[in-house]
């Protein structure tokens, strides 16, 4: 089986792959791209961001789940431990995903004001930027600082950091930083088992009040809703796709009570349930 995250080696959703991965891990620069791939079963699951408990939701892979028909077959929540990675002392840029550079806004501009952001694919990515460059400064985990041109096993075991050092670490803004990530699936491996269920609703109408009328049922139902967030569709300003978190199953009852009233009422559009699964922890 083969997994493909966001890489290069040595990024946090590396990281989470390696606690899920039962077989090989392919890394690609773009959470679109892995969405796409294992929708159309070039890679047999996948590992994305979602959201992070700081900034918010990962806008890029909520779209690629409307845009991509695809099962999500497991949660991985993760505690975000960032530092900063350099030569030396004295750089003038900081290189990171944009995610990480605003989880550690407020250190940057306590402690580096002159520096300036940059934001690269990726916080490995970064670290790269930082190895080739002594001007320039990464935030990553701080095991970065020992990953060159190896797999993230085998260069956290060498020890060989190659002059790229930890200048700080727990830079994040908040000590509760956390990412979670979902592993996707092909449609085929949807499950109605789990005790989270995500699922997306495109009503195709507007109307004063349709929020709530969508919402009305799992309160009904007994169901706590953990996330609820729209995106625009795309089709005309204005139009909203609503992508919708729940801690129930699929194989409940009240579930299926809730949804059915929620396809009634979107029945211009369409509920796209992309299954159900159960939450884990992963320290690292």
């Amino acid at each position: 089986m083969q997994t493909l995250t966001l890489g290069p080696a040595g990024t946090y959703s590396h990281r989470a792959a390696r606690a899920t991965a039962e077989g090989d891990i392919a890394f690609s620069e773009s959470v679109t791209a892995i969405v796409e791939s294992v929708a159309d079963g070039h890679h047999d699951r996948g590992v994305v961001p979602v959201e992070n408990s700081i900034e918010g939701s990962v806008t890029e892979a909520l779209d690629a789940f409307t845009d991509h028909d695809i099962a999500v077959v497991r949660e991985i929540i993760t505690p975000i431990r960032h530092a900063l990675l350099a030569q030396t002392e004295r750089f003038e840029t900081v290189a990171s995903h944009a995610q990480a550079l605003a989880q550690c806004r407020s250190y940057l501009e306590q402690h580096h004001p002159e520096a300036t952001p940059e934001s690269v694919t990726s916080t490995a990515r970064g670290v790269q930027r930082a190895r080739e460059d002594p001007t320039v400064a990464a935030i990553g985990h701080p095991a970065n600082a020992d990953i060159e041109d190896a797999t993230a096993d085998d260069a956290e075991n060498s020890g060989d950091t190659d002059g790229l050092g930890v200048l700080a670490e727990d830079i994040q803004d908040r000590s509760s930083n956390a990412t979670r990530f979902l592993v996707v699936a092909p449609p085929t491996q949807r499950s109605e088992a789990g005790s989270k269920t995500t699922f997306i609703v495109y009503p195709s109408v507007d109307y004063p009040g349709l929020l709530l009328r969508m919402l009305e049922p799992f309160a009904e139902n007994d169901i706590n809703l953990t996330r609820v967030e729209s995106r625009p569709s795309g089709e005309r300003l204005g139009d909203y796709v609503f992508h919708i978190d729940i801690a129930a199953g699929l194989y409940e009852q009240r579930t299926q009570e809730a949804l059915s009233a929620v396809e009634e009422i979107a029945e211009d559009g369409w509920v796209r349930r992309l299954g159900s699964y159960d939450s884990e922890t992963v320290l690292y």
